[in-house]
């Protein structure tokens, strides 16, 4: 089996004292192939100016990954199925409760939008095509978060 990593990179600066919890939670991801993404704590667990708000926050990330992963499953089973796909969209969202004095994103909603070229599948079908990407999901079978799919037409 295959097995993956990322670089998490933080830095004091010289000018925190860091036991205030006064210090910039700013830090970087590096993955294979050079790429950084600037990322921080969400400004709504550590509040401004310690996150940075234009930064990728874990959270966004965590809901990115289970998007783009049901995603890229969906356009091989839609490839697969001879359908053209000229587009795929979601705008997902995650919510956090606590549950059990645990915080946790307990749910995200996927809401992937499809444009197809040429002849698009029935909605069954489409359907059938979302429950087979969930399924397969690496990350979806991974984590206790519900994953729901709601397709906008």
């Amino acid at each position: 089996m295959s097995s993956f990593g990322a670089e998490v990179i933080w830095n004091r600066t010289t000018t925190e004292k860091f036991t205030d919890r006064r210090y910039s939670r700013a830090h970087v991801w590096r993955f294979d192939g050079g790429v950084e993404v600037p990322a921080s704590s969400s400004p709504h667990v550590v509040p401004l100016p310690y996150s940075v708000e234009e930064n990728v926050d874990p959270e966004e990330a965590y809901v990115a990954a289970l998007s783009s992963c049901h995603m890229l499953f969906f356009l091989h089973f839609a490839s697969d199925s001879g359908f053209v796909v000229d587009q795929y969209a979601d705008a997902a969202i995650g919510d956090i409760a606590t549950i059990d004095g645990k915080t946790m994103i307990t749910n995200v909603t996927l809401r992937p939008k499809v444009t197809y070229g040429g002849d698009a599948p029935d909605a069954a079908l489409e359907g059938d095509l979302h429950h087979r990407a969930h399924e397969a999901c690496f990350l979806a079978n991974s984590v206790k978060t519900e994953i729901t799919v709601t397709p906008v037409s």
